[in-house]
This record gives C-alpha cells, structure tokens and sequence, in this order.
C-alpha cells in the first residue's frame, strides 16, 4: 500500500458532542499549551517519541516531527451539549482545573458555545437535558446536525473537521435489522426507529459530511454494519470505543505482564468510585451494563483461557463502578488480583489508583483527532484498528479479535506511522546485529 498524504495546512475543527468534563479539560489544557502555560502531558503525539531504522542509528524524533500533524495552534473546538454553559462555565462547574489556570485562558473559553444537542432521555434515564434540538424525524435531527458542522466550518473559516465523541455512556442494547445496512437505517431515520441512538445520529451525519468520527463511550454507535459500510463508502475513517483511561488502563498494563512470565490468575476483582456527570449516568443499570461490558473484555482477550486453560481456565473476573458524588472527576479504583506461580503457590496484587479522570482522557482526545485528521488525510478509510491504543474495546474488521495488550497496541500505532512515512517496520528481532558481527570476524 502507498499513501499520498495531503498536508496539514489551514485550520483544523475538533467538534464534540458532550462538552462537559473531558472535552472542557481538553480544551482548556490546548488553549493553555498555546499560551506556554502548560506542556501536553499524557498526549503520545506531542511528547512521545519513535524509533526509526536501526538501533545504532540514534533517530528518535517526537512523533510530532515525523508525520504530518495538525498544529495545536491550528485547532478550533466546537461541539454540542445538552447544556447551554460556554466551555468557560462548563469547565467552572466540572471542577477539574484549578481556578487560576481557567482564569487565563477565560476569553478562549467564553467564546465557545455549544449548539443544542440531540437527546434522548431513555437512552440516558439520569440527564435532564435543557438545551436540546426538537425535530419531528431523526432524519431531521441528521440534517440538524449537518446544517451545524456546516456553520461551525464556515464562521470559523476551517479546513477541516474530526469530531470525538465525549458525551454521556448510553444504555445497553444489541443491534437489530435497522442497524445492518445503510437503506435500513435511513429509513429508520425517517421513521424514528427506537433502535437508532443519540450517538448514531452524530456519527451518520459525520460520515454524510465526510468528517472522521471517534467513539470515546462504549456505546454501539459505529459498531454497526450500516454505519462502518457507510464510512468505505464515503472514505471516511472511523474509530472506536470507549476511552482507556483509569482502571483499564492499568489492566492492559498489568495482564501482559503476568502473561509474559507464565503467571497464573484465578481472580481479579476491580471496584470504582466516581461523582462526576459520567459516576451519575453510570448509577442507571441500564447505562452500567453498557460500560461493564467494555471493561470485562480486557482481560478476557489478554488472559486467553482457550490457549491456556491450566493458568486462566478458572479466572473470575468483576467489576463495580460506584457512584459517590464528593469525589467528582476524582476517580479512585481498587483492584484485587488473586494469581498463582511456581509449584501452584498462591499469591496477591493490591492496586489502588487514584486518578483525576478527565486528566487522562483529555490528552487521548488530542491524539485522536489529531490522528484521525492524519488516516482521512492519508486516506484511510473506514475502521482504524491502529488507534486500539486509546480504546478499551477496540474495533476490528468483522470476525477479528481485538488486541487488549496495550504494548502490542502501542507497537501497531507505530508500525502504522512508520508504514506511512516510507520506514521500515520494526520487528524487535534483533539477529541482524549479531549476524553481522560473525560476519566481521
């Protein structure tokens, strides 16, 4: 494969649907870094480096420096929320940042003001939304949308556009016949099918704009035959779901590991507390189970008990997320890990992970749509696999398991980027050196 890629030049649109806690701490944190206020801590494609050719060569440029990205100073934010705050007020309220850091960046963030979102109440039972559109058809609340991608490119003068979704988790549900093929779901659109999400609608009017759509909940939104369909179709990358931030994260960090070394597990037992709008939504059994089921998949990707029943045959693996308002966007997790090594011998983990949410994700929004603007300029359509990275329940090609291991996912990421600038991939091998050096003597 060989890509022609466009250059990033103009003016890049990051429009989020959800502006509440994660998107606010975003946007915040970029209008700081603008300002030499802050550096962009957390985000791979500002701060992480990559290894090019040979170990002896020495090159290790920023990623920034080695692929064509949008420039932070570049970026213009937007989005819809079903609260009409400015991103100043959102942020106010979501309390992540420091008041005095807000306070500097308070102009940027004054100016942004959310269009009304599209709402459902019974796939979020726990929101009261008041800034919301009303439309007679779904199909109208599509064209709603566009109409608003539309404006928000022409008032900003933009090139292009990505949009990430940081909105609320939805409620569980499977998919249907509305959701198998384009037709069927336009026409569900037209006749308010129960089975067509908030979220579906935003993706489906990215993908009819040709704007790159990310999934950062572990809604079904894109996980859907119409929707990925449509995304070849039209040439338009797309990529999820659910951000991997706090408890995961550690998950995917810790089960290789133990996987590496042969280390058997018998059970791990993961709980969560959280207060903020995203702990809400998740007190409904309905939006949880949405979540739960994200979380479960990871360790039972990474822990394979069909390749090796004797370490992970019996492994028992729960999760709780506890909603607990005092702590707000401060997430603490507890992760108890029953394993087992040489001769049987039992052993135990304890990890307790005090993290601020919002602060982890923020960064992994920067990185998509920044990547996401590079895949539909090099274009890439349809699922991009290659971003696993970021999500705690990857998306693949049809009949292909996801890959969990986060060190395996961070290998993919970079073999991509190396693959798309001409390099040569990067297998660890490593024999070469030696061979050559029998050679020498």
């Amino acid at each position: 494969m060989s890509y022609n890629i466009k250059g990033a030049d103009g003016k890049l649109g990051i429009l989020i649907p959800g502006l509440g806690a994660v998107a606010t701490t975003l946007i915040a944190g970029v209008e700081s870094i603008k300002k030499g206020l802050s550096k962009p801590i957390g985000s791979l494609s500002q701060m992480g480096n990559i290894r090019l050719g040979k170990r002896t060569e020495n090159r290790y440029p920023l990623i920034k420096d080695f692929v064509p990205l949008a420039q932070l100073d570049s970026i213009v934010f937007g989005g819809w929320d079903v609260y009409e705050d400015n991103v100043y007020e959102a942020a106010a309220n979501a309390k992540v940042l420091e008041a005095a850091l807000l306070e500097q960046v308070k102009p940027e963030l004054e100016a942004i003001k959310p269009f009304k979102a599209v709402f459902d109440k019974n796939y979020v039972k726990n929101l009261d939304g008041t800034h919301i559109k009303q439309a007679e058809t779904k199909w109208d609340l599509a064209e709603a949308i566009i109409r608003d991608i539309e404006t928000f490119k022409l008032d900003n003068n933009l090139d292009r556009i990505v949009i990430v979704w940081c909105a609320s988790t939805e409620k569980y549900f499977d998919s249907s016949e509305v959701h198998q093929t384009i037709e069927a779901f336009e026409e569900g659109l037209r006749n308010n099918d129960a089975g067509i999400a908030p979220s579906m609608i935003y993706a489906y009017a990215a993908i009819k704009s040709g704007i790159p759509f990310a999934n950062g909940a572990p809604n079904l939104t894109i996980d859907i035959p119409a929707l990925q369909q449509f995304a070849v179709l039209n040439n338009v990358p797309i990529a999820g779901k659910d951000f991997k931030t706090g408890q995961t994260l550690m998950k995917t960090i810790v089960a290789p590991g133990l996987q590496a070394r042969s280390l058997g597990v018998k059970g791990w037992f993961s709980t969560n507390i959280l207060g903020n709008r995203d702990g809400l939504v998740l007190d409904d059994p309905d939006n949880f189970k949405t979540k739960e089921v994200s979380k479960l998949g990871v360790l039972e990707q990474i822990l394979n008990e069909d390749i090796n029943p004797e370490l992970y045959g019996d492994l028992y693996h729960k999760v709780r997320i506890n909603y607990y308002p005092p702590h707000g966007d401060n997430k603490e997790s507890w992760d108890n890990i029953d394993i087992f090594g040489w001769l049987g011998y039992q052993m135990q983990i304890k990890i307790n992970f005090l993290c601020k949410d919002s602060i982890l994700a923020a960064p992994i929004v920067l990185d998509l749509a920044l990547f996401m603007d590079l895949a539909n300029r090099a274009e890439m359509s349809g699922i991009q696999e290659w971003l696993s990275f970021y999500f705690k329940t990857p998306q693949t090609a049809e009949g292909l398991p996801p890959e969990h291991d986060i060190f395996k996912q961070l290998m993919k990421l970079q073999n991509t980027l190396r693959h798309l600038m001409g390099e040569d991939l990067i297998t660890h091998l490593g024999l070469d050196y030696y061979q050559e050096l029998v050679e020498s003597l």
